[in-house]
């Protein structure tokens, strides 16, 4: 079986070698890339199955490297944020990166965070296709059709549009959402869900400002509607 290739996107050298050793010794392929102009064109040509990313880069820094990335491929990347760089990280899950570790991190933990998304984003789920208005959600191919068009979505926003979509008419706690979408052992803040919801709203919504489909429940949390009239507002 081909092992599945990673790209570790980190300026500290030490870090880099700590992290490749780790993931190798876990089955991947690991490559290096100590800034984020050299980054970007290590993704085209390596195709990597997913990116660890420094966000704290001199030059091309890692926010532009997400934004660009995403631009052509929704590939997960995992960030590797400072504790002391909060704005970053939600701006970095806003521009579409799936999750992150913090600086000092638990190279185990790491590795976790790797499996899990390469897990989620290769993985075949058996659930059902749903057909929703517009909207057409296959698990299985893990895509995403608005009126018979392809929209571009990360492991992240197809997990939590999936899992609302099956549940429609549920209303959910944005602590339920984030325990379903990034695990009961994930400690992730109230802004971090908000962003994730805004993500999803403009992919689904031909109105973000007025959503069919993605509803916000004053003081519960967040559904999933079938329903063909829009809320007067999503926040």
């Amino acid at each position: 079986m081909n092992q599945q290739r990673i790209l570790i996107v980190e300026d500290d050298a030490r870090i880099a070698d700590l992290i490749s050793k780790n993931l190798e010794a876990a089955g991947y392929e690991c490559h290096q890339s100590a800034d984020g102009g050299r980054a970007l064109a290590d993704f085209v040509r390596l195709k990597p199955a997913l990116v660890v990313l420094d966000l704290g880069l001199g030059g091309v820094d890692g926010l532009e490297v997400t934004r660009r990335i995403r631009k052509e491929s929704d590939v997960p990347i995992l960030m590797v944020t400072a504790r002391s760089s909060e704005s970053d990280k939600l701006l970095g899950l806003e521009l579409g990166a799936d999750d992150y570790v913090t600086k000092p991190f638990s190279t185990a933990e790491l590795t976790a965070r790797v499996r899990a998304l390469l897990r989620r984003s290769t993985g075949s789920m058996t659930e059902r296709v749903l057909e929703i208005g517009e909207l057409r959600i296959d698990p299985s191919r893990r895509t995403l059709e608005r009126d018979g068009a392809p929209v571009s979505v990360t492991t992240l926003e197809f997990d939590l549009l999936y899992f609302l979509a099956s549940r429609a008419g549920r209303v959910f706690t944005r602590e339920a959402l984030m325990e379903q979408v990034w695990g009961s052992d994930r400690v992730v803040d109230d802004r971090s869900i908000d962003s994730l919801i805004s993500r999803v709203r403009r992919k689904v919504e031909k109105d973000p400002s007025s959503p069919r489909y993605l509803q916000t429940v004053w003081g519960a949390g967040y559904r999933f509607t079938e329903s063909a009239e829009p809320a007067e507002s999503p926040e």
